[in-house]
């Protein structure tokens, strides 16, 4: 999938040939892990505020990668019926009910000469329209009798409207990988797009990727043994095609691309949004300074992370490793002088 003109000299792909860096900012994570004349990082932008639940991310996902089915089975819940990431989940659109507004949304990117995307775009603008943004009404304009801080009945009966909160998770792809450096067989390893990847027939199902995940993204699959997880369709962007994820959702709330346009899209689509009115739009997982150095997955979420069951504050299980051993090695040597000492007094 490479060659000499995207990676002359692909490294071992370990964590551990960023210089000692295992937290923090890391700009070249290819270039890091051993990599020369490699194309730019590559990203997924998620902006929750245009996904619809459709799940074709999740079936595309599955029929590219030749992935298992893993039972459909509905939480209770929600309409949800895969529950969460997992080995043989690599794509998961997790559905949020609320009892709140979403306040107005429009496409975040552009669909020409669609018509069908144009309208999607206005639901929700007024509260005449349908969609999820049809209960916020104009501030100060409420009909008689909503209640206070409530969303407006949008029926005689007083039935009030809900709102869904839709997210398509996946593996997010993190600039300092913990998974990547607990492995001992070389399974996992950083390609030349920035992105991480397992490979199968080198997993010996040992299973210390799988609580070394601040995301609890890479998982076995029973009866095998080995772990697994997205791979962002290495095989796909090797070629200059985008991830089957990407290239099936309809509404373009999955975009990939380079991360740094993405990071720069993103930021102009939270900007939009909070001109609009939805106040609670923010950016996850992209910032450089976060706890994994930043993520080459990210999010736009409409609520907080852990509404949608994202950790608030991830940070790189192998962040403190350097500590620890420093730490090992004194109590190491302690104990070595405590028993000369025991020794040299017995002699006596």
């Amino acid at each position: 999938m490479t060659d000499d003109s995207t990676a002359e000299g692909a490294g071992t792909g370990k964590e551990a040939a960023h210089g000692g860096l295992l937290s923090g900012p890391q700009p070249d994570v290819a270039g890091a892990a051993g990599y020369t004349g490699h194309p730019p990082r590559a990203g997924f932008f998620t902006d929750s505020s245009v996904c619809i639940g459709c799940k074709a991310c999740e079936v595309a996902c599955k029929e590219w990668n030749a992935i298992p089915e893993d039972g459909l089975e509905l939480t209770g819940m929600s309409y949800d019926n895969t529950q969460g990431l997992g080995a043989s989940t690599w794509r998961h659109v997790a559905f949020v009910e609320q009892r709140k507004p979403l306040g107005g949304q429009e496409s975040g990117v552009g669909h020409e000469n669609v018509d069908v995307f144009t309208a999607a775009a206005n639901l929700g603008l007024s509260p005449s329209s349908p969609g999820p943004g049809a209960t916020a009404p104009e501030p100060g304009c409420a009909p008689a009798g909503a209640p206070a801080g409530a969303i407006s009945p949008v029926a005689p009966d007083g039935r009030t409207e809900l709102r869904w909160l839709m997210s398509s998770d996946v593996c997010k792809h993190c600039t300092h990988a913990a998974c990547l450096d607990v492995c001992p067989t070389g399974s996992l390893f950083r390609t030349e797009f920035g992105t991480v990847v397992v490979q199968e027939d080198i997993c010996n199902g040992c299973g210390y990727c799988i609580p070394a995940c601040p995301y609890g993204v890479i998982d076995q699959r029973p009866g095998d043994g080995r772990a697994w997880k997205c791979t962002m369709c290495y095989d796909r962007i090797g070629v200059g095609m985008e991830p089957a994820c990407a290239k099936a959702c309809p509404t373009d709330s999955i975009q990939f691309g380079p991360l740094d346009e993405l990071r720069e899209r993103a930021a102009a689509r939270v900007t939009q949004l909070r001109a609009a009115g939805v106040t609670d739009a923010r950016l996850y997982g992209e910032s450089p300074r976060d706890g994994v150095g930043g993520d080459g997955a990210f999010f736009l979420l409409l609520d907080e992370p852990e509404v949608y069951g994202l950790p608030p504050d991830p940070v790189v299980t192998t962040r403190d490793l350097p500590a620890m051993w420093r730490h090992a090695a004194a109590a190491a040597v302690s104990l070595a002088a405590l028993a000369a000492v025991s020794f040299a007094r017995r002699r006596r």
